[in-house]
């Protein structure tokens, strides 16, 4: 087994001004951040997200341990269809504020854990 390096990481750069930089990229609005890749999403509010935003996390050959979402600006309750459909696939999920969920998201990689989030925008 290899160590990776850092920079081999994809890790969440900078947030902010309704948008993240990855692989020194910017996203604008919404992302689900996985350690394989990242994809724009539509969803800038937790009223916007739905199931289907999460799908692709099923879809990973190693499901992830656990789901990170980021809120926005501060911590929400995570809509009901999102808990149920997420506790459904028997993937574990934990709600914070955008930035907490970034810096998370990232500490988690780097331990090597199985780790995703879904980042709402913050301005």
């Amino acid at each position: 087994m290899e160590q990776q390096a850092d920079e081999d990481l994809l890790l969440i750069e900078a947030y902010g001004d309704g948008g993240f930089r990855l692989m020194e990229r910017r996203v604008e609005g919404g992302v689900l951040v996985l350690p394989t890749g990242f994809y724009p999403m539509d969803a800038e509010t937790l009223a916007d997200l739905t199931p289907a935003h999460f799908s692709k996390i099923l879809d990973e050959d190693q499901r992830p341990e656990i789901v990170l979402v980021g809120a926005g600006a501060k911590m929400q309750l995570l809509p009901a269809a999102i808990r149920e459909h997420l506790e459904a696939a028997n993937i574990g999920y934990d709600i914070m504020d955008t930035g907490a969920a970034a810096r998370t998201y990232n500490v988690l990689l780097m331990e090597q854990r199985r780790v995703a989030c879904v980042l709402l925008p913050v301005d």
